[in-house]
């Protein structure tokens, strides 16, 4: 996603240190650094992110299926990133491809 776009600021669990987390511990990090959870777990995280969003204000999370290629997921990302202000997203879930 940097290649297609340099000014996008991304970061891979991995990069956060988040490997191993939970979902609540994952939403919690985003929430305080104020950046929004990519994820490809439909199973659990919504439920928890509907939780999470009761008593808190996420910036958002968008659920990736795993079968969509990288490059169509990092389309999408990017041209959310382009086409919307960070605030359009709070407490809300979105789900690829647009």
């Amino acid at each position: 996603m940097r290649q297609l776009e340099r000014a996008v600021d991304f970061q891979s669990a991995n990069e956060a240190g988040l490997r191993g987390i939970t979902d609540p511990q994952v939403l919690a990090y985003a929430a305080r650094e104020g950046r929004m959870v990519v994820s490809h777990d439909r199973s659990t995280m919504p439920d928890y992110f509907y939780s999470f969003v009761k008593s808190r204000q996420s910036p958002g999370l968008i659920l990736v299926p795993q079968e969509l290629a990288i490059s169509a997921a990092a389309n999408d990302l990017v041209l959310m990133w382009a086409a919307s202000k960070p605030e359009e997203w709070t407490n809300q879930i979105v789900f690829l491809p647009v």
